[in-house]
């Protein structure tokens, strides 16, 4: 029995992985807090160390922030994946298929130019139904925008 079709939701939307988003800027900024408090309370350290610590608890959330940036927006002219440094714009025609095989740790978009390049913005780490749900739904979305594109003389 094949998996139930999904709804092509509309647009504009966008994927991302909200939980562990959640869990990356909390854990970020109750250690930058926890470090701050820290570095003010201790008697014994001069101004240019409490300044370091601070610096480092910042550098610390600025990673975890980093890390939590990755989302795929998808609108009527194409798809935008935002991964973690990188940001990259795709136009429907450019996306042959969207894979989530069991294993993966995100979606791969098969691209028109022979490569693949990773979604981080839909990973089934924490919230693996979610992110099922949403491959289904950018899959559907490629599909019928692909056919849309094709039907036009």
């Amino acid at each position: 029995m094949s998996a139930p079709r999904p709804d092509v939701p509309a647009l504009p939307v966008t994927f991302r992985p909200t939980l562990t988003r959640v869990v990356l800027l909390s854990v970020g900024l109750a250690m930058f807090l926890v470090i701050t408090v820290i570095a003010l309370m201790l008697e014994r350290l001069n101004p240019g160390e409490r300044i370091t610590f601070i610096f480092v608890a910042a550098l610390f959330f600025g990673v975890l922030a980093l890390l939590s940036r990755p989302r795929v927006t998808a609108d009527d002219t194409g798809v935008t994946v935002v991964n973690i440094t990188r940001t990259r714009r795709l136009a429907w025609e450019e996306i042959l298929r969207v894979n989530l095989r069991s294993g993966d740790p995100w979606v791969f978009l098969d691209l028109s130019d022979g490569t693949s390049m990773p979604a981080l913005g839909i990973q089934p780490g924490m919230a693996k139904e979610q992110a099922i749900r949403d491959a289904r739904a950018l899959r559907a979305l490629t599909e019928s925008r692909s056919a849309a594109g094709g039907d036009t003389p």
